[in-house]
């Protein structure tokens, strides 16, 4: 497994030193008078959870900037069209598969796809992907933004650096360039659009579950690789956690494994539906977990989602709609952590947009 890493490792980094001049020239644009943007691909090729979750804040800024758009996705995997079921101006979803070399004729098909057909605009969701940058140079438009990571743009927004906001920070600077207004709305949080049928079958399940009527914080104790923090970890502060909230449900959302890190003694939830993850979720007053996609998941139900960072950078990927932050638990303990939990439950709870 190491090794495994070590080597995508040094694959993606020739892969940026190969691409990092990619598209700096288009960065220079003039101001046009009459913009029509009507057709958008955003290329975000990438198969992750969490990095597709990350993707909506973008798709709902563009829908926002030209609602009358039609939008492509270019990705990689089978999970985006469930994603955005809900997002009505996503035209088509352009799938590239996982292991390219397995199913080379599907791979070929989807960057013929983005070549031949004609776009207004193609956005580099990532600054950081190759392929992103590949994709945004290989696709047939006019305007692209190849979403180089921007010091000007960054001096201006102290939450540039988060792998969510900067592509938009991005947009609205090169969208300025092209004559449009500045836009200086918030930022919009992750949003899995849930609907009305998904959070009342959500709340069912966990009415089921706990069989009260007592409010509930949801736990996910899984992760990959060095985010994942150990049975003894979870163990006390689960322990810490119900002492200080006894008067609150504490459940168990289970991966995909359908493992437990508190070896499954409390009441716990399986499925492997995203949409229905996220509907049972949203029943829940507070979510924690350590950096992964279901984190994302959480955070775009719209349910308040603390981020449990001991490794990655929170400033890139910490959870941001309402009531949402995140911890570094090599700096805050248990006890901390809990105080935090306490001034977070106290406040007002604001529905997403």
């Amino acid at each position: 497994m190491k090794i495994h890493k070590s080597i995508n490792s040094v694959r993606r980094s020739i892969m940026r030193n190969l691409t990092k001049n990619i598209g700096k020239s288009d960065a220079e644009v003039d101001h046009q008078k009459d913009l029509v943007i009507k057709k958008i691909l955003i290329s975000r090729p990438n198969h992750r959870l969490g990095n597709l979750l990350l993707l909506t804040p973008l798709v709902q800024e563009v829908i926002a900037t030209f609602p009358d758009s039609k939008i492509d996705l270019f990705v990689k995997g089978g999970i985006t069209p469930t994603i955005f079921k809900n997002y009505t101006n996503i035209d088509r979803t352009i799938q590239l598969p996982k292991k390219p070399f397995k199913n080379l004729f599907k791979y070929i098909q989807g960057w013929g796809i983005i070549k031949t057909k004609k776009y207004d605009l193609v956005i580099n969701a990532s600054y950081g992907s190759s392929s992103g940058r590949l994709s945004t140079l290989f696709a047939n438009s006019k305007y692209k933004m190849f979403g180089d990571f921007d010091e000007n743009t960054a001096s201006k927004h102290t939450d540039y650096q988060h792998n969510a906001k900067n592509s938009i920070y991005n947009l609205r600077e090169y969208l300025t360039k092209l004559g449009m207004s500045e836009n200086t709305a918030k930022v919009p949080s992750l949003d899995l659009k849930l609907d009305k049928a998904e959070l009342e079958d959500g709340k069912k399940k966990l009415a089921d579950l706990v069989k009260n009527d007592k409010e509930t914080i949801c736990l996910y104790t899984n992760a990959t690789g060095d985010k994942c923090y150990s049975e003894e970890w979870w163990m006390e502060f689960y322990k810490k956690l119900e002492q200080t909230f006894p008067d609150y449900n504490i459940i168990e959302l289970l991966p995909v494994e359908n493992i437990s890190k508190l070896n499954f003694t409390i009441p716990s939830f399986y499925s492997t539906d995203i949409r229905e993850m996220g509907g049972f979720i949203a029943g829940s007053v507070l979510f924690i977990s350590a950096d992964n996609g279901v984190m994302h998941l959480a955070s775009a139900s719209g349910t308040p989602t603390i981020g449990l960072f001991s490794v990655t950078n929170e400033n890139e990927y910490r959870p941001y709609n309402n009531r949402s932050f995140s911890v570094n638990t090599q700096k805050v303990d248990n006890e901390g952590i809990m105080s935090l939990i306490r001034e977070n439950l106290k406040q007002p709870y604001i529905l997403n947009n």
